[in-house]
């Protein structure tokens, strides 16, 4: 507006003839007096607001006030009594002055649930083969469910589905849950067996930890299972279950149930889930249960359905039509639908007449029992024998191998004779090319089985599917992990066309593995201890660890000491990738001891090398290091050169973390050869990935690029999702260390979603951190300061030590340059100084010279900008001390020349003599380069050196702060360590 005032009042004057002079006079008078105008009025209009946010910050309890009681505190008496205070008044205050409190969620649990939830209706059985007659109470399922959803109330649907063995109760909540798997985000069945004869019903603990394995609950849960009694696990575990799926609508299928309280305490009362029970009789549920519970009927089927089902189960349709002899069948059937595809499944080479005569002939039996008769005396004497023994396998679905080894086969004719009971309707399809037996027809072949076979032969059939087992899941694992000494020279490759099928023939088979397990009374020992090394191996690799607390549960069972040794190892590893640092470490301890008590050399050295790696992940460098050498000298002999392949690259990246890289590179080098000649693809992709972190330690990012591709790729053909998400983050860490910092961002959010879906809680925490220093460079400090703050919670939460320290180091930096970034100067950066001290105690603490050394060059920095140089002066000289020890070149460099920035003002000389020392020294610095230097360094030489020749002004401070010539978060990254090229 003043601009338009002066033109308006220029042009006016020019108008009527005044001097051009004059006219611009007049026309800058105008904008001085409407620029005057302007500033008054958005100063009245603003200073009544401005007096209103001014009190609002200034009064009790407002964000000044508080603003600077903490910076008093920090400054007077520290940090702990302002945090004390605060806790008083936020007590006193109560719910009146609360702000709204955000929901902390746990991200890593979470995406564990997305992913395992996505998954979970794939784990249903496929609603394969005929289905008739139960279109009404399939209607009468959704509408219920609909009315449910319509209503105010958050309760869930109990459908209890009652009726006769064989009547198609189970087939039918199946059918519904995948109907209604719109509506709902997981689905899981739960076997309850309240019915069965041939073992216990499942306890309730069991099936909550089934179902909240199915459903995505935390994993460490599952792993860790209290010693304590049935009833305070089931109270516990009932605590979960529920806060687990509060607001979680799912599809839940308790088949078999007999026990009301059972199916309450499994009944998710704060959801608008969908729970279907199956049992012979109707359960009366207690009436106090918040759900809306039907009872529906699984009567026998009408005339119409059973001829519907009887035509759909039939070989060929029959013709002409016999209305009569249909009747006939489906009174002798009982109307039964399990009995009707049985007795269908002859029809063609039948006639629906000589099917009743069949049937007839067997005379007053059960229903089921008759048809079973008919169509196990039609199948040829290798199919019945296989029927008979599958009872061998227990509930569990099985394939062609477990077939095959019943049999003493090959699996092609295995699937021969699987498929022809499939098609006589004696096992049912489950999914793929998996089959099960049903309650009643697993019955007759146990019987069939007792009467026709000898004992002799079922053990020895028993044996062989242990053992068959035992080493084609050797196999599978000995193509991920290669010749280590539990499956070095035992097995070949059992005809996998490649590691992708081996491991997808595991996926399919761990269910059956686990029940075959639990039958192993009296099978050779060790095959047992071969299948669940195997075993764990795989679950240790899938992540699964709900099984491998089965395994662990099971082996304590039987009390086997090998067997509980070989799964208690396993077991700590899981509890360290967990995060449970504390819970690996007590765990693997116990089992060294185990092994040394044994003798079992092999074992302990296993065992040791674990329990190196888990004392590296919680910062005890110079004891992991003791630990894996000790493991090393057990693996000396030739036949455990695997063994020692990953002990090497184990003590690689605890001497990388220690400075001795020239080490670390002859230990991974001869690691790689070891892992290639002991064909460990596992092995080989954990070596080039510590290879790609020790190439950015030595500022060598092509070369870490290419290891890490290299492991990302062998890591993707074993299916290592943690590999994966571990490669991804140092890929963008290279990315990071590069300059690419948009990359290196976006890369390293990806990779902490891929360790939380992982529920990696250190791989997690690394990430952050690594993200954190990412947007430090980017110059995002605010949301660096946050992310490196939540990766020190997490690296304190899990006690990872060299974590805490790195996290305390870098969040000191940036809150520090944060801090100055707002006031100009190095003041007030008490609590910056405090991290910083922090860190360097710990680094001290577990022998990280290369962190305790950098540390105290912050420390100098920090204090030379608060006018404590002799401080700084003795900081300067114990990191020099510190960097030589472990020969870095490039920290001494850094050392030296922040001394040499320091002497003009803390020389006991004076000025002029301190300025003469640092010319000096400067002076030798720049002769002494050498190519591991800090490129920066040399120009910062120069220019001090010039800055000095000027002279120095006391009154002015330390001038490299202000200069910029301090070390940045890269000169950090580098260690100036001389390595001989290995490869």
């Amino acid at each position: 507006m003043a601009v338009v005032a002066a033109v308006a009042a220029c042009a006016a004057d020019l108008a009527l003839g005044t001097g051009a002079a004059t006219a611009v006079g007049a026309g800058a008078t105008a904008a001085v007096v409407g620029a005057a105008a302007t500033v008054l009025k958005v100063t009245a209009a603003h200073v009544p607001a401005a007096s209103r946010r001014a009190g609002a910050l200034g009064q009790p309890g407002g964000p000044e006030q508080l603003r600077l009681q903490w910076l008093t505190a920090l400054e007077v008496r520290g940090i702990r009594p302002f945090l004390d205070q605060q806790r008083v008044l936020i007590a006193s205050a109560g719910a009146k002055q609360g702000a709204p409190q955000l929901r902390r969620t746990d991200k890593s649990a979470a995406a564990r649930r997305r992913n395992v939830l996505e998954r979970s209706f794939g784990q249903l059985p496929e609603p394969a083969g005929p289905f008739t007659g139960r279109r009404t109470e399939l209607a009468r399922v959704a509408q219920w469910v609909h009315a449910a959803r319509a209503g105010t109330e958050t309760k869930p649907t109990v459908v209890v589905l009652h009726g006769a063995p064989g009547s198609g109760r189970s087939t039918l909540a199946i059918r519904a849950a995948h109907s209604l798997k719109d509506q709902f985000r997981g689905a899981c069945v739960v076997d309850l067996r309240g019915d069965s004869t041939e073992e216990p019903p499942l306890t309730t603990r069991d099936a909550m930890l089934h179902l909240l394995n199915r459903l995505g609950a935390p994993r460490e849960q599952l792993l860790f299972r209290e010693r304590s009694s049935q009833d305070q696990q089931v109270r516990r575990l009932s605590e979960l279950y529920h806060q687990h799926l509060t607001g979680l609508p799912v599809t839940i299928v308790l088949d078999d149930a007999s026990d009301a309280e059972q199916v309450r305490t499994l009944v998710p009362e704060r959801s608008e889930s969908l729970v279907l029970v199956t049992a012979r009789k109707p359960l009366d549920l207690p009436a106090d249960l918040a759900a809306w519970v039907h009872q529906l009927p699984v009567d026998a089927l009408d005339a119409a359905g059973a001829e519907e089902l009887l035509n759909a189960a039939a070989q060929e349709k029959p013709d002409p039509y016999d209305a009569e002899a249909s009747d006939q069948v489906r009174a002798l059937c009982g109307g039964l639908p399990l009995a009707l595809r049985i007795a269908g499944s002859s029809l063609g080479p039948r006639t629906p007449r000589q099917l009743a005569s069949d049937l007839g002939a067997y005379g007053p039996v059960e229903p089921v029992e008759r048809v079973l008769w008919l169509r196990y005396t039609d199948q040829t004497d290798t199919a019945r024998r296989l029927l008979r023994r599958l009872a061998l396998a227990g509930r569990a679905s099985l394939g062609a191998a477990a077939a095959a080894s019943l049999l003493a086969t090959d699996e092609q004719e295995a699937t021969r004779h699987l498929t022809a009971l499939a098609q006589a309707g004696l096992i049912d399809h489950v999914r793929g090319s998996r089959y099960r037996l049903h309650d009643l027809v697993r019955a007759f072949a146990q019987a069939r089985l007792l009467d026709e076979e000898e004992p002799a032969e079922r053990t020895a059939a028993q044996e062989r599917l242990i053992v068959n087992y035992a080493e084609l899941a050797d196999s599978v694992i000995r193509l991920v992990d290669g010749k280590t000494s539990t499956r070095a020279d035992q097995f070949g490759p059992h005809g996998f066309t490649s590691l992708d099928a081996a491991l997808r023939w595991l996926d399919d088979e761990s269910s059956f593995i686990t029940a075959a397990l639990r039958h192993a009374e009296g099978v050779n020992q060790a095959a047992v201890l071969n299948l669940l090394g195997a075993l764990c191996d795989y679950c240790l690799l899938r992540g699964d660890l709900y099984r491998l607390g089965e395994i662990s549960e099971l082996t304590q069972a039987v009390d086997q000491g090998l067997l509980v040794r070989s799964v208690q190892w396993r077991t700590g590893i899981a509890a360290r990738q967990l995060g449970e640092l504390d819970k690996a470490h007590t765990t693997l301890s116990s089992v060294v001891n185990l092994y040394f008590e044994a003798h079992h050399d092999a074992g302990a050295a296993r065992a040791l090398g674990s329990l190196g790696i888990t004392l590296h992940h919680q910062g005890n460098l110079t004891e992991a290091a003791a630990r894996l050498q000790e493991a090393m000298d057990l693996q000396a002999s030739p036949e455990l050169a695997t063994d020692r392949a990953w002990t090497m690259h184990a003590l690689a990246a605890v001497e990388r973390d220690r400075g001795h890289l020239a080490l670390a590179l002859n230990l991974l080098t001869e690691a790689l050869v070891l892992h290639r000649a002991g064909e460990s693809v596992h092995g080989e992709a954990w070596a080039h990935f510590q290879l790609g972190q020790l190439g950015l330690r030595m500022g060598d990012v092509p070369r870490a690029e290419r290891e890490l591709r290299d492991a990302l790729d062998l890591y993707g053909r074993t299916r290592d999702a943690r590999g994966e998400a571990w490669a991804l983050t140092q890929l963008a860490r290279a990315r990071l260390v590069d300059g690419d910092l948009s990359t290196a961002v976006d890369g390293l959010r990806q990779a902490a979603s891929r360790h939380r879906e992982n529920e990696d809680a250190r791989g997690e925490a690394w990430t952050i951190y690594y993200l954190g220093q990412s947007l430090e460079e980017t110059g995002n400090l605010d949301q660096a300061v946050r992310e490196l703050e939540r990766s020190r919670t997490m690296f304190s939460r899990m006690r990872d030590v060299y974590g805490l320290a790195c996290a305390r180091h870098h969040s000191a930096r940036v809150t520090r340059d944060q801090r100055a970034a707002q006031t100009g100067s190095l003041r007030n950066s008490g609590f910056a100084r405090q991290l910083l001290v922090d860190a360097r105690a710990d680094f001290q603490r577990i022998g990280v010279a290369h962190g305790e050394a950098w540390t105290c060059l912050e420390l100098a920095v920090v204090d030379a900008g608060n006018a404590r140089t002799p401080g700084a002066l003795a900081l300067c000289d114990e990191a020099a001390g510190l960097f030589a020890s472990y020969g870095d070149r490039r920290g001494e460099d850094w050392a030296r020349f922040l001394r040499c920035t320091l002497l003009p003002y803390g020389s006991p000389g004076g000025l002029e003599v301190g300025s003469a020392v640092a010319q000096e020294e400067l002076a030798q610095l720049s002769r002494t380069g050498h190519p591991l230097r800090d490129g920066k360094l040399d120009d910062y030489v120069e220019a001090y050196q010039l800055l000095l020749e000027r002279g120095v002004d006391l009154d002015a401070g330390w001038q490299a702060w202000r200069l910029g010539m301090v070390p940045n978060r890269h000169a950090r990254e580098v260690m100036g360590v001389a390595v001989t090229a290995a490869r």
